[in-house]
């Protein structure tokens, strides 16, 4: 049978900061077997950072497990940076760490956001990619980013009512700007307030069924303020041109090993751009979870995430 629950705790035996230009510096580590097959974990938001639990869907008896956080997210230093910080540069950080560790080629693994990332640098670096495993797809069009800020209150009214009410009412017809005013304020209070506002804001929505515990972590400080900050960064000034150009860049990948894995009921990454991904991408391996929302840590996803590793234990 199948496995379907992630693996135990584990410490990592490496972690490192590795300087990648003049601002930034980024946080990374290596869990399971130092001679195993490389794969990179890639976390979302944009912002959000990495935790111990990401490092828990690949056996470590097998998987050279590397994470890291990216510019300005997680453990990452300086914490909410904008400056510098681009899909482009999130690249190059990503092959400048593969030649740190000294990785010929790696399996990518992203989720949301982590999605976009993948997709960005196989299709930039598709010579390095022994395989993807996808999850909540993400492809930063302008669409999504309005689904995000106005459309998703269909679903969870009450949580957007939440999250507009943190903003004056005449403010309100662009939402992206009149956070980023509070996000980018030299006041640290208005920053903190904001970011909490809209970390947990996502975080409501993330799961089909209400999750308390992981509402709250979305507001703990350093999550809110990486995830909002770097979220909000990316949403006013990183749409990709042209705007489907992850689609348009499938022929670059079509032949790599993939498993696109989608909750049907994702409110915050819906199942209409995982569609559009598979419709491009049929080679790919397409998995509905049909009892799951956006978190990987839904059950459902969990477990077609760790099938997913598992399968791809043949591929070196």
């Amino acid at each position: 049978m199948p496995r379907s629950e992630i693996f135990p705790p584990l410490e990592p035996y490496e972690t490192g900061i590795l300087p990648v230009d003049e601002i930034h510096t980024l946080y990374w580590e290596q869990c399971g077997n130092p001679g195993g097959a490389p794969v990179v974990f890639l976390h979302g938001g944009p912002g959000a950072g990495a935790s111990p639990t990401h490092r828990r869907f690949f056996d470590p008896r097998h998987y050279r497990i590397i994470i890291f956080d990216q510019r300005g997210s997680g453990r990452s230093r300086p914490l909410g940076e904008v400056r510098r910080n681009t899909t482009e540069l999130l690249i190059e950080d990503m092959e400048r760490l593969r030649r740190h560790l000294s990785v010929d080629r790696w399996h990518l693994f992203g989720g949301s956001w982590g999605s976009t990332l993948a997709l960005a640098y196989a299709q930039a670096h598709p010579d390095r990619c022994l395989g993807m495993i996808l999850r909540g797809i993400f492809l930063l069009r302008r669409s999504e980013i309005d689904w995000f800020l106005y459309h998703m209150r269909m679903v969870f009214p009450e949580a957007w009512a939440s999250f507009t009410a943190h903003i004056p009412a005449e403010e309100r017809g662009d939402l992206l700007e009149a956070y980023w005013r509070r996000l980018d304020s030299s006041d640290p209070r208005v920053r903190m307030a904001a970011a909490r506002a809209w970390s947990m804001y996502e975080g409501a929505c993330s799961s089909l069924l209400p999750a308390p515990d992981l509402v709250a972590a979305s507001g703990e400080d350093r999550h809110a303020l990486g995830l909002a900050r770097i979220e909000a960064h990316y949403f006013r000034t990183g749409i990709l041109t042209p705007e489907d150009k992850l689609l348009r860049g499938v022929d670059r990948i079509r032949h790599i090993p993939a498993v696109i894995v989608q909750g049907r009921y994702d409110i915050v990454c819906p199942i209409v751009t995982a569609d559009e991904l598979h419709r491009a991408w049929p080679e790919a391996d397409y998995r509905i979870v049909h009892d799951a929302g956006h978190s990987a840590m839904e059950p459902g996803i969990r477990a077609a995430l760790v099938q997913a590793t598992e399968r791809f234990k043949t591929l070196r």
